[in-house]
């Protein structure tokens, strides 16, 4: 099935903060005693702000026109950039090699050829295939996430053989862009299904093709320096906005019916870099209002919709929010995070089956038995992207938790090693398999997607206020902080060990803070010390341990977070269960037979295919799972069980490439 087959069929399926708490070190300068801080307020500033903004509507927050006004909000923290911040050895290093490999393999003549052959230029290139095969409405999608991918890659690593691969793939399309002559347009397919699309016929979705173009071009931009790039973009969004701008408010909103990507949240960007008001103003066009008004009044409304259709437009309110302060796009924003993280989504973070939220919220296990094809990769994608902006508006450490859970078991767990190829849904299924795309006969939207997240995994690691740095996740890694004169090096080998090691190589003479992500999942026992002497604090999971003092170089932090064995069961059936070691979702393993390259390289895992599997049944008998659960000496997070009637071996599931179980029948 396509995308659009997945979607109907979804869509008609008949189925029935926490506070952050900042404890000083004794050895911290004053205050020396614990403290709690609110997070910093997201609301406006000023009250001036506040005024330049029409008076909202608490019925119908999007009924009047959208008026623009730009009114930057300030956010609590900032990330550093890609450059600022190295990979070491380990799982994150490896995926990123993996993908920049996969990037390396595929020829730019054959992702320009659909683009090439659209312009009228002459192409002897061997066509892609899957979707961006000549005959796919999707055709030059995947392009647009190369060039991201790219972009960032090079940001990342200074890696000038990508940078240089991209740059002509840029080149290229601004000449199909100057061949075309149609007022900026440039796209791989005809503007034949624009006019489809205005006339509500049958078409895929041609803006959102057009979004992932447009973001890659703008992002060879920002992380690559190219500024023919800016140019062909700038030109591709005059197109946009003269194409939207002819049509009325009615039709614009029936239009966007049709799945159109984050062209809201590329066009607020744009307005961002080039201080041009003209191209948010465009973006407010995609504002639909349909899905953006129950969520402003807090209302979960999202059953039976398409999940990946809707994310990227929660992106677009994140930013639209920052730019202008208009609460409303901020509350959208967060009520949507809030309803996904905390109630659709799985032990592994992802949402959604069959592309989509079948049932209302709080009903997972009902979703979880409709269908095998779980948890669509963009989905992952697009939550990982919107946390970011969240956690920058307000420092909760809620939202690295959420943020760690998707990383190491969603994303890093759908890259194959060696290859680089990724997949499309992680199924929850029992008895599932890790799908996967092909070299070059596939190119799903995931597809796409994965290219970008195995291009900036050091994007997260760190974030930093005025006072200091946080340190959010575990990975080996260094940070170069050249503004401040701060050098911090990360040794971990995390999450196979519960310790990690920070080593200040450059520092200011005067006193900043260190802030420390306590994990919700670690206990009270985590502790800290600092060349060698352990610090009397408490460390409460699920906030901050923030450690001011004037440091020196060659100070050493020892951040123990002490991991255990936890079980999650789904909430409309408790029955159902899956199995943690602090983040890192166990999977039970289970032999591969019968599952050929036609299997292999479907959307998802085709159970029905195969004969019934037998999942067998767990006695989780209380809470205390050590008791029946033993770690396999030697063998890193492996598991066995002990007592059951059928006893199996657990494994982290970014490890699991044959069948596994994640959710177990329990008694």
């Amino acid at each position: 099935m396509n995308r659009r087959q997945f979607t109907k069929t979804a869509v008609l399926a008949p189925i029935a903060m926490a506070l952050r708490t900042e404890t000083h070190s004794q050895q911290a300068a004053p205050p020396a005693s614990a403290e709690t801080a609110a997070p910093a307020p997201r609301k406006p500033q000023t009250a001036a702000a506040y005024n330049k903004h029409p008076p909202i509507n608490e019925i119908d927050p999007f009924a009047d026109k959208l008026v623009f006004v730009r009114q930057p909000m300030r956010p609590m923290l900032e990330a550093f950039a890609l450059g600022e911040v190295q990979l070491d050895a380990g799982p994150l290093r490896q995926a990123r090699d993996w993908n920049r490999a996969y990037i390396l393999r595929l020829p730019n003549d054959r992702l320009l050829h659909n683009f090439r052959v659209n312009a009228g230029i002459e192409s002897n290139a061997k066509p892609l295939g899957g979707w961006e095969s000549p005959h796919s409405e999707l055709r030059g999608h995947f392009v647009g996430h190369y060039m991201s991918a790219a972009a960032q890659l090079y940001a990342a690593t200074g890696d000038t053989t990508v940078k240089t691969k991209a740059d002509e793939l840029v080149a290229e399309i601004a000449e199909c862009q100057n061949k075309l002559d149609n007022n900026g347009y440039v796209s791989a397919f005809p503007t034949e299904l624009f006019d489809r699309l205005d006339r509500r016929a049958g078409v895929w979705a041609p803006f959102y093709t057009l979004h992932k173009i447009m973001a890659g071009l703008l992002d060879m931009h920002l992380f690559a320096a190219n500024d023919q790039a800016l140019d062909v973009v700038v030109k591709l969004a005059g197109w946009v906005d003269a194409w939207t701008a002819s049509k009325s408010d009615e039709h614009m909103q029936d239009i966007l019916k049709t799945e159109f990507g984050g062209m809201n949240d590329v066009l607020y960007n744009l307005a961002a870099v080039t201080g041009n008001d003209r191209w948010a103003q465009t973006g407010d066009r995609f504002t639909k209002k349909i899905f953006f008004t129950p969520l402003a009044l807090r209302q979960d409304q999202l059953k039976g919709l398409h999940a990946n259709t809707h994310m990227p437009q929660a992106l677009g309110a994140a930013r639209r929010y920052e730019l202008s302060s208009d609460a409303r796009f901020g509350d959208v924003t967060e009520f949507f995070w809030e309803t996904i993280a905390e109630s659709r989504t799985y032990a592994t973070g992802g949402s959604a089956n069959t592309e989509s939220w079948l049932t209302n919220a709080n009903h997972l296990a009902l979703e979880w038995q409709a269908s095998s094809h779980h948890q669509e990769c963009c989905c992952a994608y697009n939550m990982m992207k919107l946390t970011r902006h969240l956690y920058s508006w307000t420092g909760d450490a809620r939202y690295m938790d959420y943020y760690e859970r998707n990383l190491f078991n969603h994303r890093l767990g759908t890259i194959q090693p060696e290859t680089g190829l990724t997949s499309y849904f992680l199924s929850m299924s029992p008895g599932a398999w890790k799908t996967l795309c092909t070299e070059d006969d596939t190119f799903w939207c995931c597809t796409g997607s994965a290219l970008e997240d195995f291009a900036k995994l050091n994007d997260t690691i760190y974030y930093h206020d005025d006072d200091g740095v946080y340190v959010n996740l575990f990975v080996s890694s260094g940070l170069n902080w050249e503004e401040r004169g701060i050098r911090l090096h990360q040794t971990t080998k995390f999450p196979e060990s519960d310790r990690t090691l920070l080593a200040v190589q450059a520092t200011p003479a005067k006193a900043w803070t260190l802030n420390l992500r306590v994990p919700r999942w670690t206990t009270s026992d985590a502790s800290v010390r600092i060349n060698g002497q352990e610090l009397q604090v408490s460390c409460s999971p699920g906030s901050y341990l923030a450690l001011r003092r004037v440091w020196k170089p060659g100070d050493r932090i020892e951040f123990i977070t002490p991991m255990r064995l936890s079980a999650e069961p789904l909430r409309d059936d408790p029955s159902k269960q899956a199995f943690l070691f602090g983040p890192i979702v166990l999977a039970g393993q289970f032999p591969r037979d019968g599952i050929d390259d036609y299997l292999m390289h479907n959307q998802g895992p085709e159970l029905k295919e195969l004969p019934p599997f037998s999942a067998p049944t767990l006695s989780a008998g209380g809470d205390d799972l050590s008791k029946w659960m033993k770690p396999v000496p030697g063998q890193g997070l492996t598991f066995r069980t002990i007592g059951q009637a059928q006893d199996v071996t657990l494994k982290p599931l970014n490890e699991s490439w044959d069948r596994f179980i994640v959710y177990w029948t329990t008694t």
